[in-house]
């Protein structure tokens, strides 16, 4: 009867111990430790392993996990529309791209500097793919990053003006480490438009660093930008101690296509 008591005792404190970690995991906001503190005492136990041992384990565990979801949260309050990484980009199948320009830039140092970075080629080049690639490295490393399309971005704008809340607008781009804006050249931009993505180009030179991805020529953005000096002071803000690369104008995702409708066919 006596060890029946005790054993329930016992029970009755290992419940109350378990129900108190939990608590105090949930007003630490400790959630690997709540969820896995179970089982790493078992280990422990089964183990023998100091109290020390067992502590630096959760706390490891605890540490780890919060940086995985950190880097999680940034890489989705960036806002990119897919997933694409550096390290999935096919440089064999578009040889204009140099590798080893695009590792380096992955590391971030240019971000650190406020650099810019322009992907100029085709359709179907990685334009894309690399600047999504750079954006999430970033994200990942810790920088605050943004992706939007030159169209969405000048709407925003356009939109802002409109009700009177431009200076907050741009203020809030200005603030993200990092400005992914893809598309740009795709479709040409009334004067006013031009003038409010100079804003924000203007805000972020030589401060913060934007990489942009663009299916024209530096030549050709009078297409773009259709007042001639406005056109060239947005290249001059763009391109200015920047990193430069021309992705071709082959398209391979084309060619990919073509090859795989070719294998099935034989």
């Amino acid at each position: 009867m006596t060890r029946t008591t005790a054993r329930g005792r016992d029970q009755i404190a290992e419940e109350a111990a378990d129900a108190a970690i939990e608590q105090a995991c949930r007003i630490l906001r400790l959630p690997t430790i709540r969820d896995r503190f179970g089982d790493q005492a078992a280990a422990a136990a089964r183990q023998q392993a100091t109290y020390k041992s067992f502590l630096s384990e959760l706390l490891f565990i605890e540490c780890e996990d919060r940086e995985v979801r950190r880097k999680a949260r940034l890489v989705k309050q960036a806002g990119f529309p897919r997933t694409k990484r550096i390290e999935d980009f096919d440089f064999a199948a578009n040889p204009n791209v140099p590798p080893a320009l695009v590792h380096t830039l992955a590391k971030g140092a240019w971000i650190r500097a406020g650099q810019p970075v322009c992907l100029i080629g085709d359709s179907g080049t990685g334009k894309s793919h690399l600047l999504i690639g750079l954006g999430t490295a970033a994200a990942e490393a810790g920088f605050k990053v943004r992706y939007v399309t030159a169209a969405a971005l000048v709407n925003e704008l356009v939109e802002a003006a409109d009700d009177k809340h431009l200076s907050k607008t741009i203020a809030r781009y200005g603030r993200v480490d990092l400005l992914c804006l893809d598309e740009l050249g795709y479709l040409e931009l009334d004067r006013r438009g031009a003038e409010l993505l100079f804003q924000v180009f203007t805000e972020r030179e030589e401060r913060s660093s934007i990489a942009i991805a663009s299916n024209s020529a530096f030549s050709e953005w009078a297409r773009t930008f259709t007042d001639p000096r406005l056109c060239a002071a947005i290249v001059d803000r763009l391109t200015f101690d920047a990193s430069i690369i021309e992705t071709g104008t082959e398209s391979f995702r084309l060619r990919t296509t073509k090859r795989r409708r070719t294998n099935r066919a034989s």
